[in-house]
C-alpha cells in the first residue's frame, strides 16, 4: 500500500496539535499566576493574532494553519469564560450564538468580500496586541493575588455525644473558625483555599491525635473565583474527638501553630494551614 504523506502538512498538523495542548495547559491556572480576566483577554488576543496572520499569509497553507489556530484559541477562550465566570444559561446561549455569528461573518468576508490585509497592517495589529497584552500582564502582576486570612475561635464546646455505643471515641463536627479570601484588585482571580491540618493535644486520647479540618461549604460547592474588590468567607470545621461515656460538655481551646509539638494542660485543637507549591 502506497502512503503519500506530505511532510510539510504533517509538520503543520503537529504544530496545531501542540498549540492546542499549550492552550489547554494555559487555562489550567497552574502557570504564570495570571488572573482569570487577563488569561481570557490573552486567549482572545491570540485568536485575533492568528486570524490576522491567516488573512495576511497567502503562501502554501499557512493561512489555513493560522485560521485553525485562531479557531482553537477562540474555542478555548469561550470554554474558559463559561467554566470560570459561570454565566447563566441565557448568557451561555448568547455567547455561543454571537460566536456562531462571528465566524459565519468572518467566513463570508473571506469568501465574498475577498478580505485581505497587507503584511504591514497585519504586523501593526499584532504588535499592538502584543503591547496591550504586555501592559495587562504588568498591571496584573502589580495588582497582587488573593490573600487568605484564617481567624479561629478562642475555644469550642462540644456537647456529650448521643450514641448507642458502650465505649470508645466518636468525632463531633464543630465550627472552629472562618477563612476569608480577599481580592483587592479589579481582575477576577481563581479561588484556591489553602488545605488545613489539625491535631489534638492535652487529651486522654493518643498523643498528637490528628483530626480532620476542612471548609464549609465543601470544595465541590465552593465558587471557582473571587471577583475583583470582593471578599469571600468560608466556615472552618473540625472533627473533635469525644468519649462516648462523657456526660458533661468538653471545651477545646483553639491555637494556631505550625506543628503539634509540646504538651498542653487542657484539651487543645491546634490548626495550621498547609503551604502548597505554586
Amino acid at each position: 500500500m502506497n502512503y503519500d504523506i506530505d511532510s510539510g502538512k504533517l509538520l503543520y498538523a503537529l504544530g496545531v496539535v501542540f498549540a492546542t495542548a499549550a492552550f489547554l495547559y494555559f487555562i489550567r491556572d497552574v502557570v504564570f499566576g495570571l488572573s482569570i480576566t487577563v488569561k481570557a483577554a490573552l486567549l482572545f488576543a491570540a485568536f485575533v493574532v492568528f486570524f490576522v496572520a491567516g488573512v495576511a499569509l497567502q503562501r502554501d497553507i499557512l493561512d489555513v494553519v493560522g485560521f485553525a489556530l485562531a479557531g482553537i484559541a477562540y474555542i478555548v477562550f469561550v470554554g474558559y469564560v463559561v467554566l470560570r465566570y459561570e454565566p447563566s444559561e441565557t448568557g451561555t446561549f448568547l455567547l455561543l450564538a454571537v460566536s456562531a455569528g462571528l465566524f459565519v461573518t468572518l467566513g463570508y468576508a473571506l469568501r465574498e468580500w475577498n478580505l485581505t490585509l497587507s503584511r504591514r497592517t497585519a504586523t501593526g495589529i499584532v504588535l499592538g496586541l502584543v503591547l496591550v497584552s504586555t501592559v495587562l500582564i504588568g498591571v496584573d502582576a502589580a495588582g497582587g493575588g488573593v490573600t487568605y486570612d484564617l481567624e479561629t475561635n478562642e475555644s469550642v464546646t462540644v456537647d456529650p455525644p448521643r450514641t448507642g455505643q458502650d465505649r470508645g471515641v466518636v468525632s463531633m463536627t464543630e465550627r472552629v473558625g472562618t477563612m476569608s479570601a480577599t481580592n483587592e484588585f479589579v481582575f477576577t482571580r481563581a479561588l484556591a483555599l489553602p488545605p488545613l491540618r489539625g491535631c489534638l493535644l492535652g487529651t486522654d486520647f493518643r498523643t498528637r491525635e490528628e483530626v480532620w479540618v476542612g471548609y464549609d461549604p465543601a470544595r465541590f460547592e465552593q465558587p471557582n473565583v473571587v471577583r475583583g474588590d470582593s471578599t469571600l468567607q468560608f466556615g472552618v470545621t473540625a472533627d473533635l474527638l469525644v468519649d462516648v461515656n462523657q456526660t458533661e460538655p468538653i471545651t477545646y481551646a483553639i491555637e494556631r501553630d505550625a506543628n503539634c509539638d509540646g504538651e498542653r494542660d487542657r484539651p487543645t485543637l491546634v490548626i495550621n494551614t498547609i503551604e502548597t507549591a505554586t
